[in-house]
């Protein structure tokens, strides 16, 4: 996948009337992370087929340039950036991350950030942009309306999809639909999703999920963080440390199972003026451990809620994702903790460091097959 470095921009967003007129339809699939949005697209000619030209991983920020920063500091004197750009010039900016959850926080960053997607898809030439943009499954109405919003005027139509039925498509091996000893994640699946801000457990069986089919909790990546920078201000009070170095250590260092495979985390930190080196390894994996335990007694509940005829071959198709998921070990730790329990012959898998891509490439096909009926127009 290409990573993209975002432009400098001022701010405006443009619209439908700003644009010429081509006899051509772009097709997007969008992931819209909380902290990372991954997109996918490629023009339609009337075969309405075709891969997919344009892959970007954009960090989901938008930062606003500070009154006081000086000419010639910001790329272009730019009042706004956008993704890594923003980030890179964090020091004179107020950043904001227009996602929380998983849905829209704040609805004039989202817009100015749709506005940026639109100039990195870099499409002024198209005459229609058509979007399947990925959902929590659990989002409401109000938080498909603040989506709608968000892009009026930039996408001409939408399809609203909850990701983990996305995520099963694009995970899904088109080539093996037929092979009997093949078990579709599409028709069968169990999703869990570690997030920054939730964790989101969900049964894919052919069809959208319903409030049934899922299971949402506020406990995720960020209170994963908490939990560790509390254990280590406990043990260390005076070490200096931040939650920001906590996430650094943790992401660079997490863990479950048993310590011995971990990666030992020190922090190397001043106090008083002197350096030290703390070893933080058992705080980090004491975090870990906690999301290990709520992700299975969520895994656990959802299993109970299947049909028990389909439950055999579900247990084939528990599928980790999420930043959580690259805890090392997880999986591993996830399938043991199942079997201890009784669950016959699971089979957990972890999407990988690449898991974005299963989302933004199940919107993809998703846009590809949709019906006339089912997109949703967005007047500017």
């Amino acid at each position: 996948m290409k990573t993209t470095t975002a432009k400098a921009t001022t701010g405006d967003v443009l619209l439908d009337a700003d644009r010429p007129v081509l006899n051509e339809t772009l097709l997007v699939g969008l992931d819209l992370g909380t902290n990372t949005s991954c997109l996918m697209a490629t023009p339609v000619g009337n075969n309405g087929s075709g891969e997919a030209v344009t892959r970007e991983l954009i960090p989901t920020v938008v930062g606003y340039a500070n009154d006081n920063v000086l000419n010639g500091v910001l790329p272009g004197d730019a009042k706004v950036l956008f993704g890594r750009l923003a980030l890179k010039h964090a020091k004179n900016l107020r950043v904001v991350r227009p996602m929380k959850g998983g849905v829209i926080h704040d609805q004039r960053a989202a817009r100015l950030f749709a506005g940026h997607l639109f100039e990195v898809l870099n499409q002024a030439n198209r005459n229609e942009i058509r979007a399947v943009i990925g959902m929590p499954a659990s989002a409401d109405l109000l938080a498909r309306e603040n989506a709608r919003t968000a892009f009026r005027g930039i996408f001409n139509k939408v399809l609203f999809v909850p990701e983990p039925f996305l995520a099963a498509l694009g995970y899904r091996n088109d080539a093996r639909i037929a092979d009997a000893n093949y078990h579709d994640p599409v028709l069968n699946s169990l999703y869990v999703d570690i997030g920054a801000g939730s964790t989101d457990v969900c049964l894919v069986q052919g069809h959208f999920p319903t409030a049934h089919d899922q299971l949402s909790v506020p406990f995720a990546g960020d209170a994963v963080d908490q939990i560790i920078f509390d254990s280590i201000l406990s043990e260390y009070p005076d070490c200096g440390l931040t939650l920001a170095r906590v996430r650094e250590l943790k992401e660079k260092n997490s863990w479950v199972l048993t310590a011995d495979g971990a990666t030992p985390a020190l922090a190397h930190v001043l106090v008083g003026g002197k350096s030290r080196q703390l070893d933080v390894t058992k705080h980090v994996g004491a975090g870990c451990q906690a999301l290990l335990q709520k992700v299975f007694e969520m895994t656990r509940e959802l299993i109970t809620r299947a049909e028990s005829d389909t439950v055999a071959e579900l247990l084939q198709n528990v599928i980790v994702t999420g930043g959580g998921s690259l805890t090392k070990g997880f999986g591993v730790a996830l399938q043991t903790r199942l079997l201890e329990e009784g669950f016959e012959n699971p089979r957990v898998q972890v999407l990988g460091e690449n898991y974005k891509d299963f989302v933004a490439l199940g919107a993809l096909k998703t846009a590809r097959r949709a019906r006339e009926n089912q997109w949703q127009t967005l007047l500017g």
